[in-house]
């Protein structure tokens, strides 16, 4: 299942917490010409490091599938961040 909803908590340097949800699908569709872009600059990479492409997408495509249910949690000083994968 890929992710459909990505939460990212932080606190501000007031003290005060901020909430953002950003819906997966729509950023996709945003983002998609970016990824013909991507696609083979990611390929002339692979073939210049001795990087099997299908490896590399199939790895990509593992860890995008296991991204559900995992939260990320970053604090450091003041500052802590807290983004949620659904």
């Amino acid at each position: 299942m890929i992710p459909q909803l990505i939460t990212v908590r932080y606190l501000r340097t007031n003290g005060r917490r901020r909430r953002l949800y950003v819906p997966v699908l729509p950023l996709l569709l945003v983002l998609s010409p970016l990824l013909l872009l991507a696609a083979p600059a990611a390929l002339i990479a692979c073939v210049a490091t001795g990087v099997s492409p299908m490896g590399a997408l199939r790895g990509t495509v593992r860890l995008l599938w296991a991204l559900p249910g995992t939260r990320f949690e970053i604090e450091q000083g003041r500052t802590a961040v807290l983004v949620s994968v659904r």
